[in-house]
């Protein structure tokens, strides 16, 4: 089950591109406009690896001491953008506003302590992991499609949203 928010107006940002880009496919729109330059990293980490990393650390870290549980690897906000657009085989053209905000230039963990304290590292590919969470999202949209055509209530909110910032 999907618990990933996809409201233009309060989700994080894989979430928000996912609806960005799908909703586009969708609507046929000429091109998708995401917020800044595109040039800020973040971090990210599948959820089965965060589960892993705090089972690890509440078995074997007995410190006081704060240990991050990450995956290690930053994306640009550009090259995340162009991984969801490909995933989800958007046509059309991506534009970044750079009168719009960049946010905070840089999101990442140093999970060091992590690794050498309780062994802790992240195992899931980053591109696997996007792909798996593309493929139970578009999975859960076509369940309710078939169950009681919810998909009409997602191309609604779409294209209602196409002008909501990322």
């Amino acid at each position: 089950m999907s618990r990933d928010n996809f409201s233009p107006k309060s989700s994080h940002v894989i979430p928000a591109l996912i609806h960005k880009f799908y909703s586009a496919k969708l609507n046929n729109d000429p091109e998708v406009v995401v917020w800044g330059d595109g040039s800020p990293t973040r971090e990210f980490v599948y959820a089965g690896d965060a589960a892993e990393g705090i089972v690890l650390a509440a078995e074997s870290y007995n410190e006081p001491d704060p240990v991050n549980i990450g995956s290690g690897m930053e994306i640009s906000i550009r090259d995340l953008a162009e991984l969801i657009r490909d995933l989800i085989g958007f046509k059309g053209a991506l534009r970044f506003d750079t009168s719009k905000p960049n946010g905070q230039p840089r999101r990442a963990l140093d999970v060091t302590r992590a690794k050498q304290k309780f062994g802790y590292a992240a195992q899931m590919d980053f591109h696997n992991g996007l792909k798996k969470r593309w493929i139970i999202t578009s999975k859960t949209a076509m369940r309710f499609s078939r169950k009681d055509n919810r998909s009409e209530i997602w191309k609604r909110n779409c294209r209602a949203s196409r002008s909501e910032p990322s």
